[in-house]
């Protein structure tokens, strides 16, 4: 019924509103772009003065004499000539087994650290701060001292605190599952 009554007031005085939108004046559509054709300013406009060669210029560019060189590649080092460059240390500490496929790395540089050693030395040095000092820490990992002190003053392990939860927020809980299972069951 309702779909009857909506057809009815859609259809009304249709044809005259057909008429009325097909006859209102349309709007004027932005000129159209010219294309390739004539450019603007073409070469009439230009002035004679500068179509004419000028000898003092052009006496000026023979006088210019460009020399150009490419410049020598440096010879690339060989691989165990830049091996011995750089000092490796052995892992002090590594994952068990071949979890992630980076077990491979037998030597890391000096004054580097795996993920696994800066776990290790930051742990270490949560648990026993007097034993494993700055210094230590520097010196059993072959690293600078000042970054060795940054590392450890500003870089924390995570730390998992548990809040111990309220006598009364207990019974809350317990009083709520209580309750539920008794509705449920």
């Amino acid at each position: 019924m309702g779909a009857r009554v909506g057809r009815m007031f859609r259809n009304f005085n249709l044809e005259n509103r057909a008429h009325r939108e097909v006859g209102r004046a349309k709007p004027v559509p932005a000129p159209r772009h010219q294309g390739p054709g004539k450019p603007v300013g073409g070469t009439e406009d230009v002035p004679e003065k500068i179509r004419q060669k000028d000898e003092s210029l052009a006496s000026l560019l023979k006088s210019v004499y460009v020399e150009s060189t490419e410049p020598v590649p440096p010879t690339p080092l060989p691989a165990a000539a830049e091996r011995a460059e750089v000092q490796r240390r052995p892992l002090k500490a590594a994952l068990p087994g071949d979890p992630y496929g980076i077990c491979d790395i037998t030597d890391v540089p000096k004054g580097k650290l795996s993920i696994v050693e800066a776990l290790t030395a930051l742990n270490n040095h949560k648990r026993e701060p007097r034993t494993w000092t700055a210094e230590k820490v520097a010196q059993e990992y072959s690293l600078d001292l000042a970054e060795t002190k940054a590392l450890v003053q500003f870089f924390i392990p995570f730390d998992v605190k548990m809040i111990p939860p309220n006598s009364a927020g207990a019974k809350q809980i317990k009083a709520f599952i209580r309750h539920r299972g008794d509705t449920q069951g």
